[in-house]
């Protein structure tokens, strides 16, 4: 049977020897090597071409994200679990961009911890139970905050003139509608265009559907 290959990266020896005697005691892992800082990690993951590294986020030097990102965009196929003691959705999310594809708190038990590497090893992604739940709501608050400030930098008429705009009118009837010259409603659309750096009709209509400009507005 073939091991799953383990690196591990702590800055304290004696949760080292843990996690060592831990992982090697498992008929399908062994450890292949082990660092105490980010450099070292980097030097150790080239060397060893684990299948899986154990990652504290809090090391001396750079940190254990810019030591994760450095070993995913060098070595794709090693994978990334970290190990850490701060539930912080800061650090979860920049973990997560810098390539992690697991996000485990020390407080788990020996089996779960056992269950997330092998899961990693097989390409999946997972999170700490009561991690994924935060990270989805800040997810999901950030995607809010961003349709918030989507139209952001519109004045209400231009908001007015671009919903009658997604909805397919020409500036014709939207002058009309709005009681508006034409001209003007000209003009609205080419401010939008600015300030959406967008160069079409199409390309404005897109972006109002896609930042739901209809739910916001209330209207259909």
């Amino acid at each position: 049977m073939k091991k799953i290959r383990v690196l591990l990266v702590d800055d304290h020896d004696i949760v080292r020897l843990g996690l060592m005697t831990l992982l090697n005691d498992q008929p399908d892992m062994e450890v292949v090597g082990e660092a105490s800082a980010s450099m070292p990690a980097i030097q150790a993951s080239e060397r060893f071409q684990p299948d899986v590294v154990l990652m504290d986020i809090r090391l001396p030097g750079e940190g254990g994200i810019e030591a994760t990102r450095q070993i995913t965009s060098r070595f794709a196929h090693i994978k990334v679990v970290m190990l850490t003691s701060f539930a912080d959705d800061d650090l979860v999310i920049r973990a997560i961009n810098a390539g992690a594809t697991g996000y485990v708190l020390k407080q788990v038990g020996n089996e779960e911890l056992i269950r997330a590497i092998r899961a990693t090893a097989r390409g999946e992604s997972l999170l700490d139970s009561s991690t994924t739940a935060r990270l989805l709501a800040h997810v999901r608050k950030t995607d809010r905050l961003a349709q918030e400030d989507a139209f952001r930098d519109f004045t209400d008429r231009e908001m007015d003139v671009l919903l009658y705009l997604a909805k397919g009118k020409t500036n014709s009837e939207i002058a009309s509608l709005l009681h508006l010259s034409e001209k003007t409603v000209g003009n609205y659309v080419a401010n939008m265009f600015m300030k959406l750096q967008v160069n079409n009709r199409v390309e404005l209509a897109a972006y109002a559907y896609e930042h739901h400009l209809f739910e916001k507005i209330g209207k259909e």
